[in-house]
């Protein structure tokens, strides 16, 4: 079930983001779009990486918990996870800029 709402959720928020884009004319209404979809895609973008790094944190931290002995084992590639995580909210903050530039 919680799988159905994120979809549901995430097609919503596509459907936002896109829909400037998707009105051609110079009108108010086009601008105003660009503005919230840049709003929105560096919200979302931020809240995602932040729970994605929290897992993954917290994940780390408990199988190190469990086993010290393989810290180093587990910090290393929770760490290049967590800079893809983070690239990708970086991605988005240029999204978010590209987007306000036309606004």
């Amino acid at each position: 079930m919680r799988r159905v709402w994120a979809i549901a959720v995430l097609a919503l928020l596509m459907l936002l983001t896109v829909a400037p884009l998707a009105l051609a004319d110079d009108g108010g209404s086009a601008k105003g779009m660009t503005a919230l979809a840049a709003g929105l895609g560096i919200g979302i973008a931020a809240v995602g990486a932040g729970l994605g790094q929290g897992r993954a944190v917290a994940a780390a931290m408990e199988s190190i918990g469990r086993n010290p002995n393989s810290a180093d084992r587990i910090q290393t590639p929770m760490i290049i996870g967590i800079a893809f995580m983070e690239a990708l909210a970086i991605y988005a903050l240029v999204i978010a800029f590209t987007l306000s530039g036309k606004v």
